[in-house]
């Protein structure tokens, strides 16, 4: 289980990331299920809801991204 530092961090790098580096970080996310979004549902959902939903997906593995590097200033 993630800890509660843990959290706050994969929340926070979550919230800095911009459409484009969030979109590859469902791409290449090492979930334990499978993950297949259209890139259509990924380009017309709120960014905020596609966090969201980032979100959910590192708690439900218990894992956080690899190192990103958001392009967003």
């Amino acid at each position: 289980m993630l800890q509660s530092q843990q959290v706050e961090e994969l929340i926070c790098l979550v919230a800095a990331l911009d459409r484009e580096t969030l979109i590859r970080q469902f791409a290449t996310y090492r979930a334990s299920f499978p993950v297949d979004f259209t890139m259509e549902f990924l380009d017309t959902e709120p960014l905020d809801r596609l966090r969201h939903i980032f979100i959910a997906m590192c708690l439900h593995c218990q894992r956080l991204p690899e190192t990103v590097t958001s392009t967003a200033a």
